[in-house]
């Protein structure tokens, strides 16, 4: 699935953003299919999978959906991240996971892994800091029952160099402020431990919230909890558009037949807001959004549902659905060269069905 219809003056900017970052003797060394692929692209996506045979990588994606190369992963990865500053990649495992692999997407440095300290396992996201030298991810501190960012070092072999809190229980994603000094934390709320797998250990009792945090100093700037009567809708998946507005999604522990908001925004300083969407829209989406991207050119939110099998299209504006259509098993979705590419468990991307079952979460290479 690719929603896009091009202005001109688009075409190529976000390939070419890719190729400046990758380097011709890159381009140059792919395999014809490949490189044909690369050619008629608009822009260049990474993303983790399953193959057939069972074993797990992440692929550098034509927008059309077909693969330009692969890397081989230690494990199921979840999530994803990257810099444009230091051409690095980051797939991180999916809770609760243990590893988090860097790579340069165009194949210029050996792949890094690094292992969770003892005490910790990966959330399934992180982020880079604005000059790439530092690598943030969620991380839980499962003895004490709270969220943790782990902290490390680009320029030492990302070696773990400190941590903050993430001033809430079970932090997913989280992405960085405009300004490259703000950390804007999804905390779903949800309590978990490794000994009982992904087991949620504390519906009964909630604590979702979204929190935003200095990254010179780890000093919380200011937290957002969900009011009471929204203590079961666990804020995962965060982004932010041109105007440094957070965007949220969440997915609901509560009863199906509640129909709570399921997405919203917030600035710095200002109250959370929730999209009002049609109730067919907000039925769709099952109580369940699995990922939230925005694409800051056209001014537009999108949303997948696994459980509800669709993806949907917000002006950002108005709140309004511009567009909203069945995706059998949708997972990821990012921005495209207008509108947005979609991916599904059971092997689509954008146009294209492949063999690789896709994972949740999809990554635009070159710039956001």
């Amino acid at each position: 699935m690719a929603y896009r219809n091009t202005p001109p003056g688009k075409m190529l900017t976000d390939r070419r953003a890719f190729l400046t970052m990758a380097g011709a003797a890159w381009a140059a060394a792919l395999a014809p299919r490949a490189a044909f692929a690369l050619s008629r692209t608009d822009a260049v996506y990474a993303s983790a999978f399953m193959a057939p045979d069972g074993s797990y990588g992440v692929a550098t994606v034509s927008e059309e959906g077909e693969i330009i190369e692969r890397v081989p992963l230690p494990a199921r990865a979840h999530g994803m991240t990257c810099c444009v500053v230091s051409n690095r990649a980051v797939a991180f495992a999916r809770r609760p996971g243990t590893y988090a692999m860097i790579f340069a997407p165009d194949g210029g440095a050996p792949p890094v892994v690094i292992t969770s300290v003892e005490g910790r396992h990966f959330y399934g996201h992180g982020c880079f800091s604005a000059d790439g030298r530092l690598l943030y991810a969620t991380e839980n501190d499962f003895a004490e029952k709270r969220g943790m960012i782990g902290v490390y070092d680009g320029t030492n072999g990302f070696a773990r160099i400190g941590e903050f809190p993430s001033y809430g229980v079970g932090p997913h994603d989280m992405t960085l402020g405009l300004d490259g000094r703000m950390l804007a934390i999804a905390n779903g709320g949800i309590e978990t431990h490794p000994d009982f797998g992904r087991t949620k250990l504390n519906l009964d009792h909630m604590e979702p919230s979204l929190a935003l945090v200095d990254t010179a100093t780890g000093a919380l700037i200011e937290r957002h909890a969900m009011p009471e009567p929204m203590r079961r809708l666990s804020t995962r998946h965060v982004d932010i558009d041109a105007s440094g507005k957070i965007w949220f999604a969440c997915q609901y522990e509560g009863a199906r037949s509640d129909l709570p908001p399921l997405a919203g925004s917030f600035s710095r300083g200002e109250d959370v807001r929730f999209l009002d969407l049609p109730e067919n829209t907000t039925s769709a989406l099952a109580n369940y959004v699995g990922a939230i991207a925005v694409n800051r050119r056209d001014g537009l939110i999108g949303l997948t549902s696994p459980k509800g099998a669709v993806a949907v299209t917000i002006d950002a504006k108005t709140g309004q659905v511009v567009r909203q259509e069945r995706l059998a098993d949708a997972a990821g979705i990012a921005p495209a060269a207008h509108g947005f590419v979609a991916s599904s468990y059971s092997g689509q991307f954008g146009a294209t069905q492949s063999t690789v079952a896709w994972d949740q979460h999809i990554v635009k290479l070159g710039h956001p």
